[in-house]
């Protein structure tokens, strides 16, 4: 199987570009597209390693005030998150506003704050010890990522044979990710 990835901003139209299967980001209400979830998602917060081990520990939810919050696009992240697991009124304006997730994951990798992440971008680097989850609080994502391309292609041998990779490696992360939030 020849395989070439390309990271975009826009959605692929099947019938004009030479792509055969596309992940993307959304509600999987795609007419015309069969849509395949890659896994549940959740948003937590994460940080360096370090940051967990440093002299201002994080017992609670509420002592992620104490470092900078790493956020992405606007400060309307932390504020719905942190509402969402029962901490008002949070003075949340202060630290970075990224406009990439992967900026936000960096910048927490790098112990630069406290970032939220969800469950496909984050996986990596808290299986392999890059990142930490600050405690085990999580919040569900409304919108997430899916497998599509056109209903006509797929069932394709090659288009189903490599869906069901990503299905089986996202499935593995999945099984690693909850096993580490155990021994949390």
């Amino acid at each position: 199987m020849d395989l070439r990835i390309s990271a975009t901003m826009h959605h692929v139209d099947f019938a004009r570009e030479e792509v055969d299967l596309a992940v993307r980001h959304g509600d999987g209400n795609w007419p015309g597209l069969d849509a395949v979830r890659l896994c549940p998602e959740r948003l937590f917060a994460v940080c360096s390693p370090k940051l967990l081990s440093g002299r201002r520990r994080i017992s609670g939810v509420a002592d992620v005030l104490k470092f900078p919050l790493i956020h992405l696009d606007s400060r309307s992240d932390w504020a719905n998150w942190l509402r969402g697991v029962g901490i008002d009124d949070a003075a949340v304006t202060h630290g970075p506003v990224l406009n990439r997730a992967s900026m936000v994951i960096d910048a927490a990798i790098n112990g630069q704050g406290i970032a939220l992440a969800r469950t496909t971008l984050a996986a990596w680097d808290l299986i392999n010890g890059r990142l930490a989850l600050a405690f085990p609080e999580s919040s569900p994502v409304s919108k997430t990522y899916w497998i599509v391309c056109p209903k006509a292609t797929a069932s394709l041998p090659k288009i189903a044979t490599f869906r069901d990779w990503l299905l089986a490696e996202a499935s593995n992360d999945l099984r690693q990710l909850k096993s580490l939030a155990a021994t949390k």
